[in-house]
Formats: C-alpha cells, structure tokens, sequence
C-alpha cells in the first residue's frame, strides 16, 4: 500500500532541531556502553549497573508527569534549550562524579532535561511538517545516529589509550556550546508558542496512540538492550578486548543511520507502520546473526544489519504515536516518556538480572520477545484503512500555534536515542 508522495522543505529551524538532537544522541549512545565500564569502576553487579538505566527512566517519566505543565508555561524554543542546557551540566557532573548515588542522580537529571527537549523537538517537526513529519522525524534521527556513531568510537578509542571513557563524553558539551553561539549568531528561533490548557479536563488520547505506544516501548527496550549490553556479550562470546567491544556498538548506530534515511525516504510513499513490520523483521534477522555468530566479524555484521531495523523504530513510532493523537502532538509526545521511561527502567535491569543468572548471551533471548510484541500491536495500525488526524492526514485545529520542523525523530527518541 502506498499514498501520495509529499515533499520535505528543509529550513533553518529544522536543520537546527537535527543538530540539537544529534548532541542528546550523541549522549546517549555515548553513555550506554559507559554502563559496563562504570560497573568496573564502581565494583557492583550488571544488576547494580543497570540502576543507570532505571535512573534514566525515572526522568523520562517525571517528565512526562510535568510536560503537560511545563509546555503551558514556556514556548518550544525555551523548552528545547533549557531543556539542552540541563542535561549539558548533569553530563558534566557525571564526567566528575564517583559514588554510585551520585551517578545514578546526574543520569536521571540528564533524562530529565534531555526529554524536555526532545519531546518539544518532536511535537515541532510534526506541526511544521505536517504530511511529511515522518519523514523528517527519520531524517532527524538519521542525523542524530550518525552523529552518535563517533560516541561508541571516542569512548573506545579514550579508554584504549588509557583515558577513560570521560573525555568521549565531554565532546558533547563542546559541541552544543558550538551550536548555541551559531544559532544565536543567526537568530533561529524554533516556532511554537505554549500548549493552550484544556480547561482543567484531562484529554483523552485514541486506541491508536496506545498500541504506538506499546510499541515504542518493546522497541525502546530493545535499543537500550542492545546499546547498553552488547559489548558484554562481544567481549565473553567472541573474545574482544573491552576497547574495541565497546567500540563495536558503533556497527549498530551505524546500521541505524541507514535505517532511519531509508525510512524517512520510504516514509514519503508507504505508510509508517507498513514500514515499521518490515523494520521489526529485519531487526529480527540482524538479531539472530549476531546471537549465533562466533566470529567476531560476522557478530558485526548481524549487529549493522539488526541496527538498521531498529533505526526505524523509534521515529516511526513516535510518528505513529502523534498520528494517532487525535492532533495533540505536545500530548502524545509527553505520554511517550512514559513508555521510554518504563523500557529504560525495566528492560536493562530484567536483562542484566537474568544475565548475572545465565549469562548476557542467554538473557539476550529478551530481544526477539520485544521485537514480537512490538509486531503483535502495530499489524492493527498496519491494516487500518482510515486515515487519523496528524502525521500524514490533515489534522483539527489545536490550541497550540506553529511548530518547527525537526525531529521526531529523537523523539521523545528518542528520545530514541533513546
């Protein structure tokens, strides 16, 4: 099934959405396989280690709690900023902090201000896009992967050389720093005032929402899975040193980067969730590869080719998700931190508790059951034949006023990178 093709007009705010979310993303996928080197540090168990996981939930889903606040009293642009520059001061003091409580607290704080900003980045590219808000959600966190492939890669080459891993992380502070001189220099502002308040009532969001919802969080699970724990696995099944294990978690950003510019091209023509079943089979024959290989070469290669059904997930699904929102993207974006607060805060640490039992190769069996229910929920979207207000179809007047046009794709993911 196809639908007419529509055009993505590329302007100033939207290119400054893609970097903003190319710096969370970096981020992120910077700090994932910190985790394993953390534990080191701190002498606990993959268990223990995983709390980052579950702080990095607890301020995705206190975020979601108060974005319904936050965005009826700042505009976008002030969301998105402040939001950026929150999350670069907690960075900073992880790069600092020793103890354990202290770490698990900067990386709530840094989940925190992070999806603040993403969610409003999401909700912006979907407005101002408006039929091609797909389209440049993908494109957005394409840019995002991309740019989050030299994580894993910096973080490697720091400890390999003797450095630690924090150097790798602070040349994102660097970069945002960069970001925010050049942005003011021109003058770019993000469109989109605050979220008008729903006279007290709580809206409700379609059936619809619900499974992107469900969706976007197995799928989260699995990226956060993969991201965080597979250098482990590298390490104990294919026997490589902890440098170039950690590394290695570029192959699946770099298979993410692929995914999301093929889908945000695909994403012009066939429908998001038509796109979404292909990417989860992928995801599921990339997945196999790599679990079966013994061989450090063919793990990477399964490793790029699961990375690029999961670079379609996270975008898609916050597409979906503001899809079916009934047009109430600032809604369906703040909802969604629920569902990556939960995979944040669940899966990693029901992973790495399995694994402390069995083993990290065994306990990723986790993954194909994600990727499962994740098929289970979207083949209702798939086989929909009535277009919902949003993403792709004209949607109802909303409260809120002009969007920028950037990136769903981290949303929320990102937010996937997420």
């Amino acid at each position: 099934m196809t639908r007419t093709p529509v055009r993505l007009v590329r302007d100033r705010p939207t290119w400054l959405i893609y970097g903003q979310l190319s710096l969370w993303a970096y981020f992120v996928y910077g700090f994932t396989p910190v985790v394993p080197l953390l534990r080191a540090e701190q002498h606990t168990s993959r268990m223990v280690a995983s709390l980052h996981g579950t702080a990095f939930a607890v301020g995705g889903v206190l975020c979601g709690l108060l974005m319904p606040m936050i965005s009826r009293r700042l505009d976008r642009h002030t969301r998105i900023w402040s939001g950026m520059a929150g999350a670069a001061v907690a960075i900073l003091g992880l790069t600092v902090a020793r103890p354990l409580p202290a770490t698990l607290a900067l990386a709530a704080v840094a989940s925190f201000c992070g999806s603040i900003a993403v969610n409003a980045m999401s909700a912006a590219l979907a407005e101002h896009h408006g039929p091609a808000g797909t389209a440049a959600i993908s494109e957005a966190n394409a840019a995002a992967a991309g740019v989050g492939i030299g994580a894993p890669l910096l973080v490697g080459a720091s400890v390999t050389a003797g450095w630690g891993w924090r150097p790798g992380l602070l040349a994102m502070l660097v970069g945002m720093a960069v970001l925010a001189v050049v942005a003011t220099i021109m003058g770019i502002r993000i469109p989109g005032g605050r979220a008008a308040a729903a006279g007290g009532t709580v809206t409700r969001l379609p059936r619809g929402f619900w499974l992107a919802f469900v969706s976007i969080m197995a799928t989260a699970s699995v990226e956060v899975c993969m991201n965080q724990w597979v250098a482990d696995v590298l390490r104990q099944r294919v026997g490589m040193a902890q440098g170039a294990a950690t590394a290695s978690v570029a192959a699946i950003i770099g298979g993410m980067f692929i995914g999301r510019l093929v889908g945000g091209r695909l994403s012009l023509r066939v429908p998001a969730a038509q796109i979404m079943l292909w990417a989860l089979a992928l995801s599921a024959v990339g997945f196999a590869g790599f679990w079966l290989a013994d061989w450090a070469p063919l793990a990477i290669a399964g490793l790029v080719v699961c990375g690029i059904g999961n670079g379609v997930h996270f975008p898609l699904g916050i597409a979906l998700a503001i899809e079916h929102s009934g047009g109430q993207p600032d809604l369906a974006t703040s909802r969604t931190a629920f569902a990556i607060g939960i995979a944040f805060g669940v899966s990693p640490f029901a992973l790495a508790a399995l694994a402390d039992q069995v083993g990290p190769h065994t306990a990723f069996m986790m993954v194909p059951l994600f990727l499962c229910l994740s098929a289970a929920v979207i083949t209702p979207l798939a086989r929909g034949r009535h277009p919902v207000a949003g993403v792709g179809a004209p949607a109802p007047a909303v409260p809120e006023l002009g969007a920028v046009g950037a990136g769903r794709a981290v949303v929320s993911p990102s937010a996937r990178v997420r």
